[in-house]
């Protein structure tokens, strides 16, 4: 079974990779020779340093498992790419306004890509669901907990593109 795809903006894919590099060259072999110097000093029980240090070699593998397979999955998706800029799709930065005529605005980027800054949406969000393939002045209604919202959008834009 192959894993579903993984969206995501150049930036955020790169951040990703930077990410697993530092791991896997940086943090990994310096807990690796803690635990081997830790393990060297004999009881191995009360051994703060080796207990520690296990403990975060397993935290590391188990993150560069996760960037792996996030990375595997990865279709990077340029939202910079030439293309109809009328309608809000995947890398879109949208302004819209709720019903109680505040005005929010949100980056649809990548699963992986929301924590990296503030104004970012996952695209499988039900807020960009709602959004995706609407134009300026069309409407949205997004299901919240406090049930169904209707807003309106005001903009849309999308980043430069890279020159080259």
């Amino acid at each position: 079974m192959t894993a579903p795809k993984n969206y995501i903006t150049p930036e955020g894919h790169a951040r990703l990779v930077a990410e697993r590099r530092k791991l896997w060259n940086e943090e990994r072999p310096e807990v690796v020779r803690v635990v081997e110097w830790a393990a060297g000093n004999g009881d191995r029980s009360e051994n703060g340093d080796y207990i520690y240090g296990k403990r975060r070699l397993r935290e590391i593998d188990k993150r560069l498992r996760f960037l792996d397979k996030r990375l595997e999955a990865a279709e990077v998706v340029d939202p910079s790419r030439p293309g109809s800029r009328q309608r809000v799709y995947f890398g879109a930065t949208v302004r819209w306004v709720r019903e109680d005529d505040r005005e929010v605005e949100a980056t649809i980027v990548g699963i992986d890509e929301t924590e990296f800054g503030p104004q970012r949406i996952s695209w499988i969000s039900p807020m960009a669901k709602a959004l995706l393939g609407k134009a300026v002045g069309d409407t949205a209604v997004v299901r919240t907990p406090n049930g169904e919202e209707t807003v309106e959008i005001v903009a849309i834009s999308y980043p430069a593109r890279a020159v080259k």
